[in-house]
């Protein structure tokens, strides 16, 4: 007779891999729950109000929703004696963060490209400068750069703020573009100067059409560090020119009376919104931009 209830081993096996995936997914999904929880909880209180909170439970979701505590944030908390909320602040971090990642990006991209595609004398131990540039602690450039911005005249005003976040992220912005650049082949430089094509010709119709994966990581390097910075914002900047995260930092540690902790989380994810969006919208680009130039370099 023949045993019927034989499993053959490679059903056994597609069994077993179909539980470890069940139970990968099922610790991914644990994960994902525990890391999302305080941005939940931001977010609920935000919506609920004092009397709610004072009441309520932590993690329970409002009972009235209401926008008040998003409005005071916006326009009415106060940052010390100053009771305007974060948008002008907000608006400091837009005109602080736009140039500086456009120029750091696009002299990065000059930096790779010359270090990688040009060899000249000395490339080597440029590049090697730079990248040590990258591992300086915040903390060691603030008196001499603070020295460099009053020589400049620059102290305390938004355009001191975009000089060092350009300076601070050469750095960053070379490293990404020369190990992108490194796997492109030299043949197409050769070629292109063969045909009488110059230095900035080859750069802008060879390698800046070929940029797109890494420049999206540049971008999305450089806003990040940018926006979510407040020493550099603490440090170089003055009333009117201050950034959001200092704005946030005074917004939590002033109190009028009463903590309202609405509005502080209001004020939170206001200030974070931006490079929430910029990853949700690019963040696959991301990952992709950066292993683009890994194979080679």
């Amino acid at each position: 007779m023949t045993d019927l209830s034989y499993t053959s081993p490679r059903s056994g096996s597609r069994t077993a891999n179909i539980l470890l995936r069940w139970a990968l997914y099922i610790m991914l999904g644990l994960f994902a729950l525990f890391y999302l929880m305080p941005l939940f909880v931001m977010v609920i209180t935000s919506f609920k109000s004092l009397d709610e909170i004072r009441t309520g439970d932590l993690i329970s979701l409002p009972r009235e929703v209401t926008f008040e505590a998003w409005r005071t944030a916006w326009s009415g908390a106060c940052t010390g004696i100053q009771c305007e909320g974060v948008r002008p602040f907000f608006w400091n971090s837009v005109l602080i963060a736009i140039p500086a990642v456009l120029i750091s990006t696009l002299i990065g991209a000059l930096n790779g490209y010359v270090v990688a595609q040009w060899r000249f004398k000395g490339a080597n131990l440029f590049f090697a400068l730079m990248l040590f540039g990258c591992f300086i602690p915040f903390q060691v450039v603030l008196l001499p750069m603070a020295r460099m911005l009053g020589l400049m005249g620059m102290a305390g005003t938004i355009p001191g703020l975009i000089f060092v976040h350009v300076i601070y992220g050469l750095g960053f912005t070379t490293l990404f573009f020369r190990n992108y650049y490194v796997s492109i082949p030299s043949e197409l430089t050769k070629a292109a100067k063969v045909d009488g094509a110059g230095f900035f010709r080859i750069f802008w119709s060879i390698f800046l059409p070929l940029s797109l994966p890494i420049i999206v990581v540049t971008v999305i390097w450089q806003f990040t560090q940018i926006w979510n910075d407040f020493l550099f914002g603490v440090s170089f900047s003055q009333a009117g020119t201050q950034p959001v995260t200092v704005a946030l930092n005074n917004i939590v540690n002033s109190t009028t009376g009463v903590k309202a902790y609405n509005v502080d989380m209001a004020a939170a994810i206001i200030a974070a919104l931006p490079t929430l969006f910029v990853y949700v919208v690019a963040g696959k680009y991301f990952v992709r931009g950066l292993t683009a130039g890994s194979v080679k370099g």
